[in-house]
């Protein structure tokens, strides 16, 4: 079991889950939106936010700048981030612009306010969870995508929220924070969320 616990960490990496919500997006979204094109975001959102990440910490590790993929501490935190934040922003730009689907530009915008939030909170000496980030600001999209398209997807949620402790737990058991450094991360993730909410309800 504890096994289990700790392997959430791995398979809800922070890299996995916008993939994650936007495979959601395009699985339940009462939306018309052509295959070819679903296909094309997928594999770009995939290249970008996980092959380019794994990419740039394999050179990171190289050039000394990080000593293990926990990143665990807040110097090893800030270069990653940065990259971080400048993929999301072409993500924005070029994958997900606000006249092609709003919801999702709305839900990359989030990620990219929760990443500076968090790079802020690096620069203070704080780390905060970025498992914790990601996981609460898809469980929030989860959430507000319910009510914008007035969907029933409760099996969902009580999916996410499930794996929402799960994570958290995992991170526990793994000692990587502490309870304060999770419910912050957490906090970090879904008020951007919250607070855009308003643009595309």
């Amino acid at each position: 079991m504890k096994w289990l616990i700790r392997s959430m960490s791995f398979i809800f990496h922070p890299i996995i889950m916008p993939v994650l919500a936007v495979h959601f997006y395009f699985k339940k979204s009462p939306r018309f939106i052509p295959e070819e094109v679903v296909f094309a975001k997928l594999v770009s959102l995939s290249i970008l936010s996980i092959a380019l990440p794994i990419l740039v910490y394999l050179l990171l590790k190289t050039l000394g700048k990080t000593e293990s993929i926990y990143l665990k501490t807040t110097k090893e935190r800030i270069f990653p981030l940065l990259i971080n934040c400048f993929i999301v922003g072409l993500l924005i730009l070029r994958v997900f612009p606000i006249d092609q689907i709003p919801e999702l530009y709305y839900f990359f915008l989030g990620i990219l306010i929760s990443n500076m939030a968090c790079l802020i909170l690096v620069l203070a000496k704080f780390k905060a969870s970025i498992h914790m980030i990601a996981t609460g600001g898809v469980f929030m999209f989860f959430i507000v995508f319910a009510i914008h398209f007035s969907v029933n997807i409760n099996g969902s949620l009580a999916l996410m929220a499930i794996i929402t402790g799960a994570v958290a737990t995992s991170r526990l058991q793994l000692k990587a924070h502490t309870v304060k450094e999770l419910l912050i991360g957490l906090l970090v993730g879904i008020i951007p969320q919250l607070v855009l909410l308003k643009y595309w309800l």
